[in-house]
């Protein structure tokens, strides 16, 4: 019974080994290479990216602070428009320093506000809003021994 068993656990082995080496050839190395030539998409590779153009850039700006303060103004409807136009300009002229085709196009032409946009929005805003002025002296001076 134990010679019968080891006998068929040979055998079956003998058979898989002998399919695995008859399947190996050439053409998965030659796939392999097809696939590393194409580069795969990195959504943060911006190195192929069009130019926006500096007339294009002017009316991302303008169509930006002109919804930004409009955004604003229903958030504040009592505030002055005046209030809101500085720091708009501003993030729009951060915004623009780093703007894709990509970016333009969707905000432009399709009126969406990419997840890329709304990031650099964050980060211009934290830069365009903070206080400038360093703080004030509080006066304090520490004791010395």
């Amino acid at each position: 019974m134990k010679l019968k068993n080891l006998f068929i656990a040979l055998l079956t082995s003998i058979v898989i080994s002998s399919v695995m080496v008859g399947c190996s050839d050439d053409k998965p190395e030659q796939a392999a290479k097809t696939v590393k030539a194409e580069e795969p998409f990195d959504p943060f590779d911006h190195s192929q990216d069009k130019t926006v153009s500096a007339s294009e850039k002017d009316k991302f700006e303008a169509a930006f602070v002109a919804q930004c303060v409009k955004r604003e103004m229903l958030a504040a409807p009592n505030s002055d428009k005046d209030k809101f136009t500085r720091p708009c300009t501003c993030i729009a002229d951060e915004l623009s320093k780093t703007l894709t085709a990509k970016e333009a196009e969707k905000f432009m032409t399709e009126h969406e506000n990419p997840v890329s946009l709304t990031f650099k929005f964050e980060n211009a805003a934290y830069h365009c809003v903070q206080e400038k002025a360093p703080p004030k002296d509080s006066g304090f001076t520490p004791v010395t021994q």
